[in-house]
């Protein structure tokens, strides 16, 4: 016999989960954010060779 794998019903299964407001970034400086965000990786990572 198989082992009985049933979880049970959370209460959380429905929602998801929510940013808070003052983590929200802007849809116009969604562009600018990425871009430094991806400025800032290449200037800390070595280059390989």
């Amino acid at each position: 016999m198989g082992r009985n794998n049933n979880q049970g019903h959370s209460k959380n299964k429905s929602s998801l989960p929510q940013t808070p407001k003052n983590q929200k970034i802007a849809p116009n400086e969604v562009q600018a954010e990425f871009a430094q965000e991806i400025a800032d990786l290449t200037k800390s990572s070595p280059k390989k060779k």
